[in-house]
């Protein structure tokens, strides 16, 4: 632009016409370099993250981590972590990193002309840039930790706001308004006192960066004026001098210019080093309630007539057994307390076992132990796999034994091996997934089916191919083909649900379902998804608590007549005539492990003194 002015006051018309058509050229040429050198950055931020979301999620859900995270309350908010720290991480690393670069070439295309003008400015700026640094880490040092904990208030508030979305009708019956009401505000208030002393550490180092910032702007002159004034240097490298200066220390002065910035990513970088370590395992918090216990081994061990057992002999199993408990002692994960002792038992094809007593007696801490959600204590859970499932085992010989043998963190593994071979779980309030009605019912057992149709996958132009890898684990057994529309119908009428198609106009309508389906829908839904499963043993934790006594009936009905074996938890008598055996947990009341609390017998031995008992 300056030319342009030089060219009018000439009043060249040709000359300005030419000047003109080098700027509109350098316009052309620069406008799409920019503006693709930005969309290029910002592409490789989302590719970036997209990585990073993808291989974090896929550790937050492998071994179950989510499950003791939540269970142990070991760290805050792993959502955010994974969402809006990430998205901070990718996003800031990149834009530091080509700041940096810029630098780097901006400091060597300059320093060269600066010691050549005059030496001992040079100097003068690596003193000041070192000095301006020092300080403003000095007064920054706070910054760090606000920032962290801004970041987990700010999270504790949101969750907060979500906790009243998911249950606002419990809050609305309980008339909790008011109470929720001061719980967030005590939240906000807390995030609004740690920003306030944030913003005052900020405006401390702001006004030690703005007056580092303006003295650049005479401190080259100061240096360099002496030698004009002597009549060593003319006026013209003064202008030299202040312009390399101010390029040079700018790239020095990183540090000074971006410490609320880096102090920010900082933060970031701290939860996710926690999240990483907790990740990987190397959280003390996750390695602690392993240290003075054996573990609980689970089994899957093949129910063919005969087996060749690990040391080559020929072992004979009877084909009827579903599952052995052996000398299974149940502690609490972090206290330690015994829950069970010392439990041995087997069932067979089509036993169906009532587990029952007292609140706080562990019955469904006996449920965890089977599914290998809890892993303190000692003792063996033996799964007989039927003949139609295939046990899938590593380096496995003709001549090895055919088991697999879970132990300690190894049983967080065990999800997809327990269902592929026959094992289900319904618990008392049914996970209801994101999606259709469809997908409601084939959960979970072909989820992987619904997301990886031909539909979608032809529909699918995602460019990131580990975006679409959604196993966590290993796939252990064969699996049923998916059902049809016809046949999630016909299972819908059995579980007196096929009003519900109308009502939501059919199975690939989505919605909320938690909100819009009552419990006692919801337990209704999840036998449905349970007799499309066809399970070998289903384990029930109170599962038809919200049901009327005659829906109940129904339920049990149809899972016997499918011929599945199955373990209820429940207290109601009603449940007894759908047992044939009652398994009794009483509190125990001591750290002694070697007191017995719990009883086995035959539902029809059962007294009716005993009956009301367990029922209580």
């Amino acid at each position: 632009m300056p030319l342009l002015c030089f060219v009018l006051q000439d009043k060249d018309q040709e000359q300005f016409t030419k000047q003109l058509l080098y700027y509109l050229g350098g316009f052309a040429v620069g406008i799409p370099f920019f503006v693709l050198r930005d969309y290029a950055r910002e592409t490789l931020s989302l590719r970036w993250r997209s990585w990073m979301t993808s291989y974090y999620m896929k550790r937050y859900f492998k071994n179950r981590t989510f499950y003791k995270i939540q269970s142990q309350s070991i760290i805050d908010n792993p959502d955010q972590r994974i969402n809006d720290d990430l998205s901070a991480f990718t996003g800031t690393a990149l834009a530091f990193s080509l700041t940096l670069f810029n630098a780097v070439v901006d400091l060597i295309s300059f320093s060269n002309i600066l010691y050549g003008i005059y030496p001992p400015l040079f100097i003068v700026l690596i003193i000041y840039s070192l000095g301006g640094t020092a300080i403003s880490v000095f007064l920054g040092k706070n910054l760090v930790n606000l920032n962290f904990m801004q970041e987990k208030k700010e999270a504790d508030f949101r969750y907060g706001l979500v906790r009243v979305r998911e249950n606002s009708e419990s809050i609305a019956f309980y008339g909790g308004e008011e109470n929720e009401f001061q719980l967030l505000l005590d939240r906000f208030r807390r995030a609004f006192e740690n920003l306030s002393e944030l913003l005052l550490a900020s405006r401390n180092l702001e006004f030690f960066t703005s007056g580092y910032r303006y003295l650049i702007q005479i401190l080259p002159a100061a240096v360099v004026a002496p030698m004009y004034f002597s009549g060593k240097i003319e006026f013209g490298v003064i202008n030299q001098s202040v312009s390399a200066f101010n390029h040079i220390l700018s790239d020095f002065s990183l540090i000074v210019f971006q410490f609320q910035s880096i102090s920010a990513f900082s933060a970031v970088i701290d939860r996710l080093g926690e999240f990483d370590d907790l990740l990987d395992g190397n959280d003390s918090s996750l390695l602690s309630q392993h240290d003075n216990i054996d573990g609980i081994n689970i089994i899957f061990k093949s129910s063919d007539p005969s087996v060749l057992s690990s040391n080559g002999s020929l072992t004979q199993l009877d084909p009827c057994v579903v599952l052995e408990i052996r000398n299974l002692t149940l502690l609490t994960p972090r206290s330690g307390n015994i829950l069970i002792t010392d439990l041995t038992m087997e069932l067979k094809e089509k036993d169906h076992l009532l587990v029952m007593g007292p609140s706080g007696s562990g019955k469904t801490s006996l449920l965890r132990a089977l599914a290998g959600l809890w892993t303190s204590g000692t003792g063996d859970i033996i799964y007989h796999v039927g003949g139609s499932m295939k046990l899938q085992t590593s380096n496995s010989g003709p001549n090895e034994s055919s088991d697999i043998k879970l132990k300690g963190e190894e049983l967080l593994q065990s999800s997809k091996q327990r269902r592929d071979n026959g094992i289900f779980f319904v618990p008392q309030r049914p996970y209801m997934v994101l999606g259709t009605l469809r997908q409601q019912m084939l959960y979970p057992t072909w989820t992987e089916d619904v997301h990886h149709s031909p539909n979608n996958d032809s529909q699918s132009t995602d460019p990131l191919p580990f975006l679409s890898e959604v196993s966590t684990s290993d796939g252990v057994g064969s699996k049923l083909e998916m059902p049809t529309t016809d046949e999630l119908v016909r299972v819908l009428e059995l579980v007196k649900l096929g009003y519900i198609l109308p009502r939501f106009n059919g199975l690939d309508s989505m919605h909320d379902w938690a909100s819009v389906l009552s419990l006692g829908e919801q337990q209704r839904l999840a036998f449905a998804r349970l007799l499309l499963a066809k399970p070998t043993l289903v384990l029930l934790d109170e599962s038809t608590s919200a049901l009327d006594d005659m829906n109940e009936g129904h339920l049990y009905s149809q899972i016997e007549a499918a011929g599945i074996t199955y373990i209820s938890i429940g207290h109601r008598k009603t449940l007894h005539k759908f047992h044939n055996k009652v398994l009794h947990i009483s509190n125990s009341g001591s750290s002694d492990s070697s007191s017995r609390n719990w009883d086995l017998k035959p539902t029809d031995q059962m007294s009716i003194e005993e009956s009301s008992t367990f029922a209580s």
